[in-house]
């Protein structure tokens, strides 16, 4: 793969061009981004997947969720169905998605509904579900048909945006300068000990514009290990042998806190969203004790095995209060009209 993007190096200046030109058209309202009269908060990257929006999403809806109606609008990646879906009793992971319907089963009272016409998913949630008082936009930084009123972008603390270039060699969907549309910037993923003159460095990196604000989030591991029949410590896994199986973008981070807390086990890693076969589905409930994320359990058949365990986790902010401020301020503007 890194041989392949090398020999596309060619291509990288051909699809800067034609993003930077579209999002200028944008800018300059050529194209058309659709305005709403309701509090409208997305969470983006510039970087193709491995940032941690699906903990983010969790985040805001930790707190917005007390005293609003919260919806959900989602693309969808990765599902069998098209159009737009809302999901319901009956819905599985197909259906929506891995990471939606590990928000709607987690999140009882939030609406989770996807479609990758942002516009038209708005126009039949809203018609569908008027109760709706905010609506949060997961992975929607360059649908630009749609005008969020909160951006916030984040960016992992070991791939900042401002370090890598675009496709096809790079990671990043569109040119940097795209972080200028995002009130907030959050770096994600960074460890516990970062210092205060680490982050210092890391926004001049970054180098935000006077109305942004930098945060910097980290993620906690739980101590306790779920179940479709329970829970157990996660200590228990000490002095037994387990199989981790990961399909996100970046299992690194989570194999490598396992590791320092001395577990031994063997890794099954597939690539992200991935659809496990009926093979691997075998493979993987031969096994006797699976340890796997959240995500990925939310697309396995729990019921198949009653070995199969996930590591919940928490996004952890720092200046929380701020940034909850920031986020509840701009909400403020549509509760006062």
């Amino acid at each position: 793969m890194k041989l392949l993007r090398k020999i596309l190096f060619p291509f990288v200046p051909l699809y800067y061009v034609v993003v930077f030109l579209r999002n200028k058209l944008y800018d300059w309202s050529f194209l058309k981004s659709k305005s709403y009269e309701f509090p409208l908060i997305c969470v983006g990257n510039l970087s193709v997947g491995g940032t941690g929006k699906t903990p983010m999403v969790e985040y805001l809806i930790s707190f917005l969720n007390k005293n609003h109606q919260l919806a959900i609008l989602s693309r969808g990646y990765g599902r069998a169905s098209k159009g737009f879906v809302i999901a319901g009793l009956t819905t599985a992971s197909k259906d929506i998605g891995d990471e939606p319907f590990q928000i709607f089963n987690k999140f009882e009272d939030v609406i989770v509904a996807v479609d990758s016409d942002r516009q038209n998913g708005l126009q039949i949630l809203k018609n569908e579900h008027p109760s709706a008082e905010i609506v949060l936009l997961d992975d929607a930084f360059q649908h630009r048909k749609v005008l969020a009123g909160f951006n916030i972008l984040l960016t992992a603390y070991d791939q900042l945006y401002c370090n890598d270039f675009v496709l096809p060699t790079g990671n990043l969907r569109e040119p940097k300068s795209g972080a200028k549309r995002a009130q907030v910037i959050i770096v994600t993923k960074c460890p516990d000990t970062i210092s205060v003159q680490h982050k210092i460095d890391v926004i001049k990196r970054l180098n935000p514009q006077p109305y942004q604000n930098i945060f910097f989030s980290t993620i906690r591991y739980s101590n306790m290990l779920i179940s479709s029949n329970g829970s157990r410590p996660l200590t228990d896994l000490k002095g037994t042998s387990f199989t981790l199986v990961t399909g996100i973008a970046n299992p690194m981070p989570l194999v490598a806190y396992l590791t320092s807390i001395g577990l031994n086990f063997e890794h099954l890693n597939y690539k992200d969203h991935h659809d496990f076969s009926e093979s691997e589905e075998e493979l993987i409930y031969s096994k006797s004790l699976v340890l796997t994320t959240e995500k990925d359990f939310s697309r396995l058949n729990t019921k198949a095995h009653n070995g199969l365990f996930y590591l919940p986790i928490q996004l952890i902010i720092d200046r929380a209060e701020k940034f909850e401020s920031l986020v509840t301020s701009y909400v403020k503007q549509y509760d006062a009209s």
